[in-house]
């Protein structure tokens, strides 16, 4: 599908590569331990645990967020086959 995909930790470098580690991650785990990137996009301390809420964002080469979920609870994450589907769209 010609995408990249990255994900985003509010913890620290060391933080993140050991999230990205746990889960077997095949793509890289971003360290935002400043909260900015979670912060700039909405999704900080949205439900009261004072980390970013599970969320995907498809963002497009010039930078325009084409379609975007927001978990609603930390376990509201979508699948990889719910991504890939959005993405055919």
């Amino acid at each position: 599908m010609n995408v990249s995909v990255a994900a985003i930790s509010v913890d620290d470098a060391r933080g993140a590569a050991g999230m990205a580690q746990l889960v077997g991650a095949e793509f890289p785990v971003l360290a935002d331990p400043t909260r900015r990137t979670a912060m700039a996009y909405g999704v900080f301390d949205l439900l009261g645990d004072g980390v970013a809420a599970p969320s995907v964002f498809a963002i497009d080469p010039d930078r325009t967020v084409r379609w975007a979920y927001v978990g609603r609870g930390a376990g509201d994450r979508l699948v990889s086959a719910d991504i890939l589907a959005r993405m055919r769209r």
